[in-house]
């Protein structure tokens, strides 16, 4: 396949296999980078309080953050295992205890995620 027929032909519109759509993926970085909610507060935090980390990462940055997303998610998924198994954290039956139960382990985990991933100083 010539990369730049592919380039061509997604240029002009026109419909493109499976493969090519691959190649010209591989071809085509995106302009703009959606990040998750950990993500996005990582960034914001190393641009306004550690610009040398951010210069250290460079063109690293978009890796680096959706790393930070991914490790939040498995950070959570542990925790929130752990958690629901702890007897304070069982569900009871009673919609508003459960909620607050749910709550209050959605928060102990956000601030494990915001101090271990997020807020971490290499």
């Amino acid at each position: 396949m010539d990369k730049e027929a592919i380039m061509r032909k997604a240029e002009a519109g026109e419909d493109l296999t499976e493969e090519e759509i691959k190649v010209y993926q591989s071809e085509v970085k995106p302009k703009e980078q959606k990040y998750g909610k950990y993500g996005t507060l990582a960034k914001q935090y190393i641009e306004e309080h550690n610009f040398a980390k951010l210069l250290s990462l460079a063109g690293n940055l978009p890796e680096y953050l959706h790393g930070v997303d991914e490790r939040a998610q498995d950070l959570y998924d542990t925790m929130y295992e752990q958690l629901s198994k702890k007897e304070k954290f069982k569900r009871t039956g009673d919609y508003m205890e459960d909620v607050r139960r749910l709550t209050e382990m959605q928060r102990i985990i956000d601030e494990a995620i915001l101090t271990q991933i997020v807020y971490e100083s290499d």
